[in-house]
């Protein structure tokens, strides 16, 4: 098992039984391995919070723009879930070819249907494993996938060894750790994260940093709320669809002219 596996089985977000493997599918790509190959460590994700999230399209799409002067042609995502930020990161006028590594069994079918017939893409069922790479990569991208990641750490340093020189890794992830309730439970996050703390250890994963910013201030109560107060276990796509389309584009702009001290979520970018 890659030491950048998502753990498995440390909360009711996940369902513990393993899937029998898969057989593989005709190697065409030039990857070491086949295309939609299988690693030990895939299981089934019971979250429900991308079905919300895909609703959050505004919400996305400054994501994309914040990475974009970062981006290169040949990108990593991890943890690609459903393929709802990956279809982004395709139609950015930079990328020629995107690997994809998703862990869950139970997504990756939906994320080999809809990209199956796009030969930039190149699918990978399992953790993120450097040996599939044909040669370092430009970009690596992680959209709330590295708070799943028991040993981060370990992750921040594959990645780094999987870059060329001057690459760039991409990080939104969720922020401020007192803020840490319930639905990070639910989604099994094992932690949220402040500016400091991820500077640091991407530092000393050889990493250092270029861009760094909270975001979303307006979204720290409202996720208080949810998750101290009313202790919620998931996200309702109507209400993510009504703050992504009435909240978001007037916010994410204030935020554009004045830097928040601190916000629901974190963007970073660190390079090589």
């Amino acid at each position: 098992m890659s030491v950048a596996a998502v753990s498995a089985g440390q909360s009711d977000a996940f369902d513990r039984a393993r899937l029998p493997k898969l057989q593989n599918e005709p190697h065409n790509h030039g990857y070491a391995g086949a295309d939609s190959i299988v690693v030990n460590d895939a299981f089934v994700y019971s979250g429900t919070e991308l079905d919300a999230m895909a609703e959050a399209r505004n919400y996305c799409r400054w994501i994309l723009d914040f990475f974009s002067p970062y981006l290169g042609e040949k990108v990593v995502e991890i943890g690609a879930g459903t393929g709802t930020f990956s279809q982004l990161l395709l139609n950015a006028d930079r990328t020629a070819e995107l690997v994809l590594f998703e862990v869950a069994a139970n997504l990756f079918p939906s994320l080999r249907k809809r990209f199956a017939e796009d030969p930039r893409v190149h699918l990978h069922l399992g953790s993120f494993e450097p040996s599939v790479l044909r040669a370092p990569v430009d970009s690596v991208v992680l959209v709330n996938v590295l708070e799943h990641v028991l040993d981060d750490a370990a992750l921040l340093s594959q990645i780094q060894r999987s870059l060329r020189p001057g690459g760039s890794l991409l990080l939104f992830v969720p922020a401020l750790e007192w803020n840490y309730g319930s639905l990070d439970k639910a989604f099994e996050h094992h932690r949220r994260y402040s500016k400091r703390a991820l500077a640091d250890k991407l530092k000393r994963a050889g990493f250092r940093i270029g861009q760094a910013r909270y975001v979303n201030m307006l979204g720290i109560t409202s996720w208080f709320f949810a998750g101290k107060v009313l202790h919620r276990r998931t996200l309702n796509p109507a209400q993510v669809r009504w703050y992504d389309r009435w909240i978001v584009p007037w916010s994410f702009k204030l935020e554009q002219i004045w830097e928040p001290p601190i916000g629901q979520s974190l963007a970073m970018v660190a390079l090589k």
